[in-house]
């Protein structure tokens, strides 16, 4: 919906100030915190979260909790991105060098931390991974079930360290990684930068409300993320409205077994997905299936499965499902 004249104006109020403009260079990159953007911009936080609290009422930024640290990111609203891109559009690039290497110095500190976080988690993943298939071989299959591409734009939800962007976003016009954790986010970056891809927008999302556009994606993935859920379902649902007509849906996930001391060494809620259940949710939410792969371990463990889904363009659609639309 397009922004009305009184919208626009308070937009531009809100934006009409230095600082406010240095904030949204910043936040037009990636998400960051009160604190973040107060050392970057050598500013205390009250004065900082003033103008971020102007800006969050104007409708140009939002702002999201992660524990007990506040994020804030540019707005999802097409029209008001729109908006804030122009202005941007308009500053002298040499005014916000100074701010953006201070940033530098914020993401390198970040990465180093993201670091030492993935040395602790690391083992963990590990011991999980020998339960299946190897990785290489479950990558490979992604790949052949994602297609050639090119793509549009890949969504992928509970993005963990970024390692579905890394594969398949060299494919892609445009990715976006969403997560709950800041830490893994954090992973995420530093594992994007270091494939060489600048075409990715990584934020703190969830899975069950990505407040992403419908229909936006021709290719939207749900690696190993599933079986933590309480509500699968639901997050099934919401990743399948984000598939454009033509698009794919990839699910990534474990065939149903017995390894019950994963909930308490792990957290798993579920213990594997029949493929008759994620089936059935593909089907509720308006997607056609297509044969699924099924990737057994080498020894006794896990079985790896792949489900794949497409949303039918109109042309494919039954006369019936044609007339409603």
């Amino acid at each position: 919906m397009a922004l009305t004249a009184d919208q626009i104006v308070d937009a531009l109020r809100a934006a009409g100030e230095p600082t406010r403009l240095r904030v949204l260079s910043l936040l037009a990159g990636e998400e960051l915190s009160v604190m973040e953007l107060s050392r970057v911009l050598d500013q205390s936080q009250p004065r900082v979260s003033r103008h971020l609290k102007l800006m969050a009422d104007a409708g140009l930024i939002e702002r999201f909790p992660d524990g007990a640290r506040v994020f804030y990111r540019i707005s999802h609203e097409p029209d008001v991105r729109r908006l804030i891109d122009t202005v941007l559009d308009l500053l002298d690039d040499g005014e916000g060098l100074a701010d953006h290497r201070r940033l530098d110095e914020v993401r390198d500190e970040r990465a180093t931390a993201a670091a030492a976080y993935f040395e602790q988690v690391a083992p963990s993943w590990d011991r999980i991974r020998s339960l299946y298939v190897s990785e290489t071989a479950v990558e490979s299959a992604i790949e052949r079930a994602a297609g050639p591409g090119p793509f549009e734009r890949v969504v992928d939800l509970g993005t963990g360290s970024g390692r579905m962007l890394t594969l398949l976003g060299k494919k892609a016009r445009m990715s976006i990684g969403l997560d709950l954790s800041q830490n893994m986010l954090n992973i995420a970056r530093a594992n994007v930068t270091k494939a060489g891809l600048d075409k990715v927008e990584l934020r703190h999302g969830d899975i069950f409300a990505t407040r992403l556009p419908a229909q936006s994606a021709d290719l939207v993935l749900v690696h190993q993320v599933l079986h933590y859920l309480a509500d699968p379902a639901s997050a099934v649902a919401e990743a399948a409205r984000l598939v454009m007509p033509g698009g794919k849906l990839l699910i990534v996930d474990f065939a149903p077994h017995e390894l019950e001391r994963l909930r308490d060494e792990h957290q798993h809620r579920r213990l594997g997905f029949a493929d008759e259940e994620i089936g059935r949710w593909l089907g509720e939410a308006g997607l056609t299936a297509s044969a699924t792969i099924a990737l057994p371990p080498d020894t006794a463990g896990l079985t790896v499965t792949i489900w794949t889904a497409e949303r039918p363009t109109i042309a494919n659609r039954p006369n019936s499902e044609r007339q409603v639309a």
